[in-house]
């Protein structure tokens, strides 16, 4: 870990932010960790908890108020895990809270770290792509999910996933927009004031804690409503539940960004793709097999064939460039996540079930 003394993570108490918060916490018990968030999302009061006991400080704020940031005091390292999360943000509603968190948070967060020239390792997500682009890869259906053709590729696209290169032009939704722009200036504020940054851009993370949604924790909702009782859809491209993403647990995040530390100054200024890739993939059909296996129950799916604005039908993270780079490669594979998650679920019912079910 360097020379770290102050570890700031905002967004610390959310399902990734209070993960990596706890982990480092174990991992250097003589660093100083802070999580700091406003809470807003239901569960994450469920964090303070867990924060508290691992020893990480936590301070309610929110970093549209540049001086709840400010109340941190000095940091060498910020990892910046704060965000409205959800990609269909700012569809028939307002994106005010969406643009102010995402960006204009990001901004003060940047400019903290300018102040105390402090480190910063960025959390930012695969939606920045564009939507339409990855929509017209050449997919079909195999078996129980969509997959590209076999031996075909394209700019940035291959049977190994999606990569660094692929082209960025074209609307990927606010959501997306929101974290593109703030990408851009780190880039900014790292090459003007020399502060060494990585961004990471992540797939599909999950594991314990994540309080799923349909928008934002899939895994965990799918698995949370077949062992407590619940409804589920397969929503768009046709509701056949085939659209496929790759998955990556949250320990494996937390050991990518160990490796990445210990590098900083070779991979300063990279952007990673950060997933579990071709081999740690699932679709919700394939998702709904695992989750009946485990908790011996076979739901009804609805199906909603209409496809949302935001959705898309395949993505998959090509990590070769995170890999060759850092040596770091995943652990966890689909089964022993859902096994993770699985075992959290029933450890916590009493707390968990109320949130959970729908």
């Amino acid at each position: 870990m360097g020379s770290y003394r102050h570890i700031l993570i905002t967004g610390g108490a959310g399902f990734v932010g209070s993960s990596l918060a706890i982990a480092l916490k174990q991992d250097f018990n003589n660093v100083r960790v802070t999580a700091l968030d406003n809470l807003k999302r239901r569960g994450s009061e469920l964090a303070l908890g867990r924060l508290s006991t691992h020893g990480v400080e936590f301070q309610h704020g929110d970093i549209r108020n540049p001086e709840d940031i400010v109340q941190a005091g000095s940091f060498d390292l910020l990892i910046e895990c704060s965000a409205e999360p959800s990609v269909h943000a700012g569809y028939g509603s307002s994106p005010t809270y969406l643009i102010s968190t995402n960006l204009v948070g990001t901004t003060h967060c940047l400019e903290a770290a300018r102040i105390h020239h402090a480190d910063v390792v960025f959390l930012s997500t695969s939606r920045v792509y564009p939507i339409k682009s990855l929509r017209e890869l050449p997919v079909a259906t195999a078996g129980l999910r969509l997959d590209l053709a076999p031996n075909q590729s394209g700019a940035g696209w291959s049977g190994q996933g999606i990569s660094e290169d692929f082209p960025l032009h074209g609307s990927r939704a606010l959501y997306g927009a929101t974290k593109l722009a703030s990408e851009l200036l780190l880039t900014e504020y790292s090459e003007m004031y020399g502060i060494r940054s990585i961004i990471n851009r992540c797939g599909v993370l999950t594991g314990p804690w994540q309080m799923g949604k349909v928008d934002q924790g899939f895994m965990v909702l799918w698995a949370a409503q077949h062992l407590y009782g619940g409804n589920l859809a397969y929503m768009g491209f046709g509701g056949h539940g085939h659209q496929v993403r790759d998955i990556l647990h949250v320990a494996d995040l937390y050991a990518l960004l160990r490796a990445q530390f210990e590098q900083i100054d070779k991979i300063n200024g990279q952007i990673f793709n950060v997933g579990g890739g071709r081999n740690i993939s699932v679709s919700l059909a394939e998702l709904t097999d695992l989750c009946t296996s485990r908790s011996g129950k076979r739901l009804d799916i609805a199906a909603e064939p209409e496809t949302r604005d935001a959705d898309i039908p395949w993505y998959i993270t090509d990590t070769r460039a995170v890999t060759e780079t850092t040596g770091w490669q995943p652990r966890y594979d689909v089964e022993s996540i859902l096994d993770d998650i699985f075992a959290w679920l029933g450890d916590n019912r009493a707390q968990l079930e109320p949130i959970l079910k729908a």
